[in-house]
């Protein structure tokens, strides 16, 4: 188990046990409440609740910003996952 703020967004972790397709690197996609994590072997994306996900993770493998994550098949940079845009132009629009 890891502190909290050992990891952010599009880190890659190593779980405790391997996923199905015997690969063991998630990718995060998304920090709230629940996490977003996806398979670095299929692409396959599961969603944990916070204490799971802090219960189940071993360590963090690679930072957002490492090289080494560029050459990894289905990794997705930081500034290219998804994230909500709320404009502040409609906030004040409709007040």
């Amino acid at each position: 188990m890891i502190k909290n703020d050992a990891y952010n967004l599009a880190d890659t972790v190593q779980m405790k046990k391997p996923h199905a397709c015997q690969k063991n690197d998630w990718e995060i996609l998304r920090i709230g409440a629940d996490i977003r994590l996806k398979c670095m072997g299929c692409g396959h994306i599961v969603m944990l609740k916070r204490a799971e996900f802090n219960h189940k993770v071993k360590k963090v493998l690679t930072k957002a910003n490492d090289p080494v994550n560029l050459k990894k098949e289905l990794y997705v940079p930081k500034d290219k996952i998804m994230r909500p845009f709320l404009e502040q132009k409609n906030i004040e629009e409709e007040e």
